[in-house]
């Protein structure tokens, strides 16, 4: 293993070709992953903000809030469980909004909440006509003291604050009092309108775990209201089920999985290489006493060291893209966490690579390696 590290240390241009090539795939798989967790966030930030237990949907909503109904008795029924501490109400809908000072067809996308229980980073309830703002939005020219005009019936709101991460659907969210929820709405989806205390989800907290709660809501909803009967969630499993969500993973993790089995044929087909190069190296040492495993060790000593330098690179070079790309222009999230698979994925490629040489590595014999070379 030390002559191998050394000869990686003496000539690394041997090893250049593979290095370049793993850096792109490194690229390429952290670039992927970052924006599949942008694409997420982007779609579920509202619901990951909930500060709840459980958020119920009407039966045959599919977990769409804007296909949901949940009437004032099915809330009542709801709140007299006595795993229940606190209820309130969520609505949505998802409008393009006018900005002061841009083109008249120059639309940023928004979904305006009401809410009554305030979620995580957002605070309570503004007045009648305000809004808060999800900082994404800054990248549409939306500032603080703004008045947008949203949908096709230009319905006034004022921006008075920013939150962060809480956008829904792949829209900036705007967070506003349940009566503009319902004015905005109607005037602007009057075939989706609401009345009277109606809400499209309950946000649910309580005392119970949350899947044991989910399970209490439902049971007493359809006993009791039989024709609009419940599916409550537990926050985790409400992400999942936003459509679209499960496609996406699906979808960039299969390619993810194509980058990774990539990395193996290359970093496979390099130390085969080497290893018919070395043939002859190999048989000498064999000659001298180094056993297989010590020299298949060295060759995968040599795998993760070019490795660990060329996910160095990328994720340098990962890190610096995301710098650069303006606010608001490609939903892509770089994260520690995610960098740090990426490199124990590329290793995991790099030691099974190797060890399609192993048995070129243990068939050396050394009198006729030693003299094929001579």
């Amino acid at each position: 293993m030390i002559l191998a590290l050394r000869e990686l240390r003496r000539r690394p241009g041997r090893f250049a070709t593979a290095g370049v090539i793993l850096t792109l795939i490194a690229v390429l798989l952290m670039f992927l992953g970052g924006l599949l967790d942008g694409l997420i966030q982007a779609s579920t930030g509202a619901v990951r903000a909930q500060d709840a237990d459980v958020i119920v949907y009407s039966d045959n909503a599919q977990a769409s809030l804007a296909r949901s109904r949940i009437e004032p008795e099915v809330r009542e029924t709801i709140e007299l469980l006595s795993a229940v501490t606190e209820v309130g109400g969520l609505g949505v809908v998802q409008l393009g909004a006018r900005v002061p000072d841009a083109g008249p067809r120059d639309l940023a996308g928004v979904a305006l909440f009401g809410y009554e229980l305030a979620p995580t980073g957002v605070p309570d309830t503004p007045a009648d006509g305000e809004v808060y703002a999800d900082e994404v939005l800054r990248a549409d020219g939306v500032e603080a003291g703004m008045e947008l005009l949203l949908g096709p019936a230009r319905s006034p709101v004022t921006v008075i604050g920013f939150v962060s991460d809480t956008s829904f659907n792949g829209q900036g969210a705007l967070w506003a009092s349940p009566a503009t929820w319902r004015d905005v709405l109607d005037a602007n989806r009057p075939d989706a309108r609401v009345s009277g205390e109606v809400f499209q989800a309950l946000v649910v907290r309580g005392d119970a775990e949350p899947d044991d709660l989910a399970a209490m809501i439902d049971r007493i909803t359809a006993e009791y209201h039989t024709a609009s009967a419940t599916r409550s969630l537990s926050v985790p499993d409400a992400v999942n089920a936003i459509p679209g969500v499960e496609e996406q993973q699906g979808t960039f993790n299969q390619i993810i999985g194509v980058t990774i089995v990539i990395a193996l044929v290359v970093i496979a087909l390099f130390f085969s290489l080497i290893t018919v190069e070395r043939a002859g190296l190999y048989g000498v040492l064999k000659a001298l006493g180094a056993r297989s495993s010590t020299i298949f060790a060295g060759l995968v000593a040599q795998a993760v060291v070019v490795t660990l330098i060329a996910s160095s690179i990328a994720a340098a070079l990962t890190i610096a893209l995301d710098a650069a790309l303006p606010p608001g222009s490609l939903p892509l999230a770089v994260s520690a966490d995610r960098i740090i698979t990426s490199v124990l994925l590329l290793l995991v490629a790099a030691v099974v690579g190797c060890s399609f040489s192993l048995r070129r590595v243990l068939r050396i014999d050394p009198a006729s390696a030693i003299g094929s070379s001579s």
